[in-house]
């Protein structure tokens, strides 16, 4: 079953410059996507390009994916502050061709203790009664 969110982006880099005075909030550069894909087959959060290109990120390193197409190389770009069912969190992302939709994986998912029910789509994890625990530390 497909499951889609809405997902606020927003160019950390921005972020931290608004945040020191050097630019104003309304000069951070940033994406509403309202149909990103939760794919838990999915590692990282990947944009399409003119995303990328939006936002203004930059390139920082590459990777090798495994994609139903096969092994392919992706850039890793710059980090993005996001915000899912009012929960922030920020990691650098991976680039997709245009026309995809963007892919939120389970980095994401883990990061703001989220998980996806069959019924409901994304919700916060039963297993903690809706509270927010991260349990990587």
């Amino acid at each position: 079953m497909r499951h889609t969110t809405k997902i606020e982006l927003a160019n950390l880099s921005d972020l931290n410059l608004a945040n020191s005075g050097f630019i104003t909030p309304e000069e951070v550069r940033r994406v509403i996507v309202e149909d990103a894909l939760v794919d838990t087959g999915a590692t990282r959060l990947s944009l399409p390009q003119p995303i990328i290109e939006q936002l203004g990120l930059t390139p920082v390193s590459s990777a090798k994916a495994r994609t139903a197409a096969g092994i392919v190389d992706r850039t890793i770009y710059s980090e993005v502050r996001f915000t899912l069912l009012e929960r922030e969190g920020s990691l650098p992302v991976t680039d997709l061709p245009a026309g995809t939709p963007v892919l939120v994986g389970h980095m994401v998912l883990e990061q703001l203790d989220l998980c996806v029910d069959i019924r409901k789509g994304l919700i916060y994890n039963p297993d903690h009664d809706n509270e927010w625990i991260d349990e990587a530390y």
